[in-house]
């Protein structure tokens, strides 16, 4: 806790626009057919982000015609989020008896974890928004790991994929599937064909150039086993006298079932449940209730418009804690090269194609 009321006090000395990048959306070609005929075109990643390219929407992929492959289920998938879940629900009937200390390890240990998917694998890794030195780097490959959710390396490429090929069967978690499938379904079945042809063809070389990134991917596994699961277990037993049950079941099992489902929120209610002003043609949507607990990654629309801009919203810290650690990062000279969409651009995208929720001027 000593850290974020130390970050908060740096946040204090931080401009707004200190040492970032303005980008300008560059001009677009043709039309794209649909339900409304509008002029959303793929953007020229070379003009904006030249070190990425294979995040931006591909409007020319079409599903192809005939019914969907059948579901194959992955039993030992759906066994253990069966049992990590009943797990969580009986840690909630403990909360009551738990002690202070372990509430707020659960609560530190998920803010880290979040930071680690969000400033992370998200709009460092996967979207390279910005930039960052090692020490930064070091931190969020470990907070990446406490968050078990896959390493940095196979989150980056199905988001990848699922940017470029947004709701369509080549996008892994394809909210047109519905919500559950959205939210926790498309991990407890094998990835429709589709992904793995799209996924298996991305240029991921950025990724594998980069020797941490593919160190955890090496020793993933027993990193995880230590650091999501034993660590917060021996925790509260060992140093405040938790005990045992109360350390793995609130510790362990509910920690991690709520840090995954806050994730997940993003996949799915954040692609069904709310508005579209800035491209009316995506399935994301503005959502604040998720971006309250996913760290500020509910501005969904937004996101999938413009995916290189570091904020991942218009509003940078607004209900945005991700941003806000970002730019103290920035104060501290460890992140840079902060990549933000610039205003007319937004705006003039806004008048365009959005869905008019909200006025543009």
């Amino acid at each position: 806790m000593y850290l974020f009321l130390a970050l908060h006090s740096l946040s204090l000395k931080i401009s707004s626009n200190c040492g970032s990048t303005t980008i300008i959306e560059p001009p677009r070609w043709g039309q794209q057919s649909g339900e409304e005929k509008v002029d959303k075109m793929p953007l020229h990643p070379e003009d904006i982000r030249p070190e990425l390219k294979e995040d931006i929407y591909d409007p020319s992929y079409q599903d192809e015609e005939g019914p969907p492959p059948k579901l194959q289920y992955v039993w030992r998938n759906i066994i253990l989020m069966v049992l990590l879940h009943l797990g969580a629900l009986y840690g909630i009937t403990l909360i009551p008896s738990c002690k202070v200390y372990t509430w707020l390890l659960v609560i530190f240990y998920n803010v880290v974890a979040g930071l680690g998917i969000t400033a992370g694998a998200h709009r460092l890794w996967s979207h390279r928004t910005y930039k960052a030195r090692l020490p930064l780097r070091l931190f969020l490959i470990l907070a990446n790991t406490m968050a078990f959710q896959n390493d940095v390396y196979e989150w980056a490429r199905d988001h990848r994929v699922h940017h470029k090929f947004s709701e369509t069967h080549a996008d892994p978690h394809n909210s047109r599937r519905g919500f559950f499938f959205s939210h926790v379904g498309w991990l407890l079945v094998r990835k429709h064909p589709a992904v793995k042809e799209k996924g298996g063809k991305l240029d991921m070389s950025d990724l594998k150039a980069e020797k941490l990134v593919m160190f955890q991917r090496r020793y993933y596994k027993p990193a995880v086993l230590f650091i999501c699961f034993i660590l917060p277990t021996l925790v509260p037993w060992y140093f405040w006298g938790e005990t045992f049950q109360h350390s793995l079941y609130i510790a362990t099992f509910l920690r991690y079932t709520a840090v995954l489902n806050f994730s997940w929120l993003v996949n799915s209610a954040a692609h069904l449940y709310g508005y579209r002003p800035y491209d009316r043609n995506f399935g994301a949507r503005e959502n604040i209730l998720v971006s309250l607990v996913s760290l500020g990654e509910g501005f969904h629309n937004y996101h999938h418009a413009f995916p290189y801009d570091y904020s991942a919203s218009e509003y940078r810290w607004h209900v945005n804690f991700t941003t806000f650690f970002i730019d103290c990062m920035a104060a501290l000279g460890l992140a840079y090269d902060r990549k933000k969409v610039s205003k007319a651009t937004v705006l003039a995208r806004m008048k365009r194609i959005g869905d008019g929720s909200r006025k543009s001027s």
